[in-house]
């Protein structure tokens, strides 16, 4: 939810003024949402209303949910960017310093690692049946994590499958998991290596989950990153994303990578591959790039690395131009994930945008020419 503000927040503010720069900041509490951060743009908007909006778009319209988007207060405390970082931004630099990770796999055709694919897809399942309302008595907080085995580096089966679920008070526990079971868990997984009489399914452990969402939790900008990568799958570098404009390499740098790696998959010169940038604060080179393809490469790490670097511009800016990121296109990576999803162009605040463009392999010829593969 407070990845979700964050977005929102800075998409809204990229859609007045494609240069700001943006580091926002949510808090979610019981009736409460703090927003703080640092910003350069002549953007002029309510972030209040933004902020509302985004709490009732993801169902929180109830006071008995904990918070209502309608009814619930807002404070706000966004100060100017410092110059000391805008002096390095300015002349393309880097808006930060740190390492940052990318990372593919062959298991999926997303080319993600299967565990959390399905956690995706399970959430997002769950999500459906509440916005439908075929199921009336969940609420909006939901999670999952699916546990799959693996033999020979390859996924083998489900081996368990853990969902909770929100639900209203009177509902009882055997409903909750017979429903969730049957309309949820089998359909979702179906025919991905599960078997739902072997596989171990929790749902709702504890036996009740009526307090949820930032009443039940405070939420914070960025504190589910792994969930927004590969998993644990892959490492997870540098800060979180949500709420940053791309010239923070945090997030930036980490689309470029999972776009690189992605390639090197799809071009077939490795089954995995994990790569790592790493730059230096108000400097536009990387100061490393470093490829890892876990012993499963058809070319060298070393040479991987080199042919990315003649193919792919991974200085800020570059990056910035390449992949598009001034748009308003960063609501939708706050939810399932900010990789695996096919590239999509919509229309999002009046303009026709290039949705997760670091999903596309448009440059697997001018790589597999750099590496001199058939």
């Amino acid at each position: 939810m407070a990845d979700q503000i964050s977005d929102a927040i800075l998409d809204t503010f990229l859609s007045h003024d494609e240069g700001a720069r943006v580091a926002c900041e949510t808090m979610v509490t019981t009736g409460l949402a703090l927003v703080a951060g640092e910003g350069k743009s002549n953007a002029s908007f309510s972030i209040p209303d933004v902020v509302r909006e985004t709490l009732s778009d993801i169902g929180y319209t109830d006071p008995a949910f904990g918070i209502d988007g309608r009814t619930c207060s807002v404070l706000t405390s966004l100060d100017k960017q410092s110059q000391d970082i805008g002096m390095g931004v300015d002349t393309g630099g880097a808006g930060d310093q740190g390492m940052m990770f990318g990372y593919a796999t062959d298991e999926t055709e997303s080319l993600m690692p299967l565990p959390l694919v399905l956690a995706h897809r399970l959430t997002q399942g769950l999500a459906d049946l509440r916005r439908s309302g075929e199921i009336p008595w969940l609420r909006p907080d939901g999670k999952s994590q699916v546990s799959v085995a693996y033999e020979d580096a390859q996924p083998t089966k489900v081996s368990a499958v853990v969902v909770s679920a929100q639900h209203a008070p009177e509902v009882d526990l055997t409903t909750i998991h017979k429903t969730l079971t049957e309309r949820l868990i089998v359909p979702t997984l179906a025919g991905e290596l599960f078997d739902p009489a072997e596989a171990r399914i929790h749902i709702n452990p504890t036996g009740r989950f009526v307090t949820g969402g930032p009443q039940g939790d405070v939420g914070l900008t960025g504190r589910k990153v792994i969930v927004d990568t590969y998993g644990g799958k892959g490492r997870h570098g540098g800060g979180a994303f949500s709420g940053k404009d791309a010239t923070k390499v945090d997030r930036s740098a980490a689309y470029a990578a999972r776009w690189a790696a992605k390639h090197v998959v799809a071009v077939g010169a490795a089954r995995r591959c994990e790569i790592q940038i790493a730059y230096a604060i108000g400097v536009a080179e990387p100061v490393s790039l470093w490829v890892d393809t876990r012993g499963t490469g058809s070319v060298a790490d070393d040479r991987i690395a080199e042919a990315l670097q003649e193919v792919f511009d991974f200085r800020p800016g570059a990056i910035i131009r390449d992949l598009g990121l001034r748009n308003p296109i960063y609501g939708p990576t706050a939810t399932y994930g900010h990789f695996g999803r096919p590239s999509e162009t919509k229309t999002r605040f009046g303009r026709e945008v290039k949705l997760f463009p670091w999903e596309e392999t448009t440059r697997l010829d001018d790589l597999r020419t750099a590496l001199e593969l058939g």
